[in-house]
C-alpha cells in the first residue's frame, strides 16, 4: 500500500510543478518559438506524469487514452523544442504539426482499437509505441549533440548536457522498461522509482530556469533583456584585451579570409589566436553579438559572395563557383543562407545589382 501512495503523491507534485512551469514559460517567453514549445512540452509532460504505467497488463479506458496520446505526441514536441532551442534559425512548418498529429493519432488508435483485440496485441502495441518514442528521443539527442560545437552561448551549452543526459536516461529507460515488464511487483516498484526520477528532473529544470538568464536560453529574449551599458572602471583592462583579440580575429577573417578554409572550427581560430576555446566563444558571443559560430562564418562568406555577385567583371562567373570560393561546400546551403540574410536569392541579387548599374 505504501508504494502506490508514494507513487500518487510524486505524480501529483510533478504535475503541479509542470503546470506552474508551463504557465511561467508561456508568460515569460511566449513570444519566442522555443519558449512556446517549452511550455507545450511541459504540458505534455504533465499528461505523461498522469498517464504512464510501466507493465500495463490490461487495455486502457476511453478516458485514459487521450492522455496517453498526448504523452506519446510529446516526444515530437521534445524533438521540435530541441531544434528551436539550439537552432536560432529554426522555424515551425505545417508538416511538423502533421507529424505530431500522426504520432498522437497512432497512439490513440493503438489504445482504443489495436491493443484491446485478443491475441497478444497489447504487448505489441506497447512495444510499437515505445519504439516510436525512442526514435524521436534519439533524433532530439543527435540534434543536440550535432550542433553543440557551434553554439556560442555558455548558458545554453550547459543546458545541453542536462537535456542529453535526462532524455537519454529517463526517456530511454522508461521506454525499455515498459517494453520488458508486464505487471507484477517489479512493475509497481518501477512505477514508483520512475515517478521519483521524473519529479527530480522536473525540479532540476525548474531550479535551472531560476538560475539561467532567459536571454541565454531563448534567442529573441536577448533583445528584450538588453540593458544600457554602465561604465565599469574595473572592467576597462579586460575590455581593452578583448578589443585587441577582436581586432586580431577580424584580421584573420578580412586579410587571410580563414572562413574560406575547409572544416574551419572554433578550435582552429582559438589556436591561431593562442587563446582557449571558451574565451573565443565568449568573445564572439558577447563582443560581436553572434549566438552561433556557423552564422558568424557564413556572414563573412556571404559578404564576400555579395561583393562578387555585384561585380560586373564577374557577371559570367557561375553562382556555385562564387559560393565555393567563399567557403560554402555546396550550392543548397549557400542559397538558403544567402536568402535568409539578404531576402533574395543569389541570382536575384546579381540581377538587381546589374539593373541598378
Amino acid at each position: 500500500m505504501l508504494l502506490p501512495t508514494v507513487d500518487i503523491a510524486l505524480r501529483a507534485g510533478t504535475v503541479a510543478l509542470l503546470l506552474v512551469l508551463a504557465a511561467s514559460l508561456f508568460r515569460g517567453f511566449g513570444t519566442v518559438l522555443a519558449g512556446r514549445l517549452a511550455a507545450a512540452f511541459a504540458l505534455g509532460s504533465a499528461a505523461h506524469a498522469v498517464s504512464y504505467s510501466i507493465g500495463a497488463a490490461s487495455p486502457v479506458s476511453i478516458l485514459h487514452a487521450p492522455l496517453i496520446a498526448l504523452s506519446t505526441g510529446n516526444v515530437v514536441v521534445f524533438w521540435l523544442f530541441t531544434r528551436a532551442l539550439f537552432d536560432d534559425a529554426f522555424k515551425l512548418r505545417a508538416w511538423h504539426g502533421l507529424v505530431w498529429a500522426a504520432v498522437a493519432a497512432f497512439s490513440l488508435v493503438n489504445c482504443l482499437w489495436i491493443a484491446p483485440v485478443p491475441g497478444g496485441n497489447l504487448r505489441i502495441s506497447i512495444i510499437a509505441i515505445n519504439l516510436l518514442a525512442l526514435g524521436f528521443i534519439a533524433l532530439a539527442v543527435v540534434q543536440t549533440i550535432a550542433s553543440w560545437s557551434s553554439d556560442l552561448v555558455e548558458g545554453r551549452r550547459r543546458i545541453r548536457v542536462f537535456i542529453v543526459v535526462a532524455a537519454a536516461l529517463y526517456g530511454g529507460v522508461n521506454a525499455i522498461l515498459q517494453m520488458l515488464l508486464s505487471g507484477g511487483e517489479a512493475a509497481g516498484v518501477a512505477n514508483t522509482v520512475n515517478s521519483a526520477v521524473l519529479a527530480a528532473i522536473v525540479a532540476t529544470i525548474s531550479w535551472l530556469m531560476m538560475r539561467v538568464d532567459g536571454a541565454d536560453v531563448f534567442p529573441v529574449a536577448a533583445e528584450i533583456a538588453a540593458a544600457p551599458d554602465v561604465p565599469n572602471p574595473s572592467a576597462a583592462f579586460e575590455h581593452s584585451n578583448d578589443q585587441k583579440l577582436v581586432d586580431a580575429l577580424m584580421r584573420l577573417m578580412a586579410d587571410e579570409r580563414i572562413y574560406r578554409h575547409d572544416n574551419v572550427t572554433i578550435g582552429t581560430l582559438a589556436t591561431r589566436l593562442k587563446i582557449p576555446e571558451y574565451r573565443l566563444r565568449r568573445l564572439i558571443n558577447q563582443r560581436l553579438g553572434y549566438r552561433n559560430f556557423n552564422v558568424f562564418l557564413n556572414n563573412h562568406r556571404i559578404e564576400e559572395a555579395k561583393a562578387a555577385l555585384a561585380d560586373p567583371t564577374q557577371a559570367e562567373v557561375p553562382v556555385i563557383t562564387i559560393a565555393m570560393d567563399a567557403g560554402f561546400q555546396s550550392l543548397g546551403p549557400f542559397n538558403r543562407a544567402f536568402k535568409a540574410t539578404t531576402g533574395v536569392t543569389p541570382t536575384e541579387y546579381r540581377r538587381l545589382n546589374a539593373t541598378a548599374a
